[in-house]
């Protein structure tokens, strides 16, 4: 069995400073991977969702949007409660959550389609 496995012989005693680590680097080290953290994915996150907030508080009755479902209507009725009913055709209406809104498209976008 020897013949598939090899030997493994101990080294003589590595120097004490590779030993050692630094606490103060450890600590540096870690500021700078939040530091990257916060700015590559905490802020951009934010930012979006101020913007989709700013959207779904400027919508108003009349306006045309798309949903993230891929509906795009017209809203008929804003309720307290974040609930709207929005208006596909001259037949269909459904209700939705604000927080589903993806976009307030250009006015006229229904009929060109």
């Amino acid at each position: 069995m020897s013949f598939f496995i090899s030997n493994a012989f101990a080294e003589g005693g590595a120097p004490a400073l590779a030993t050692q680590s630094s606490g103060t680097a450890t600590i540096i080290m870690m500021v700078v991977f939040v530091i990257i953290f916060y700015f590559m994915i905490l802020r951009p996150q934010q930012k979006r969702n101020k913007e989709h907030n700013n959207l779904i508080n400027s919508i108003s009755k009349g306006d045309e949007i798309l949903t993230s479902g891929g509906l795009i209507g017209r809203i008929t009725k804003i309720s307290d409660t974040g609930y709207l009913v929005i208006s596909l055709n001259e037949n269909n209406e459904v209700t939705i959550k604000r927080d589903f809104i993806v976009a307030v498209l250009p006015k006229g976008t229904m009929k060109s389609l």
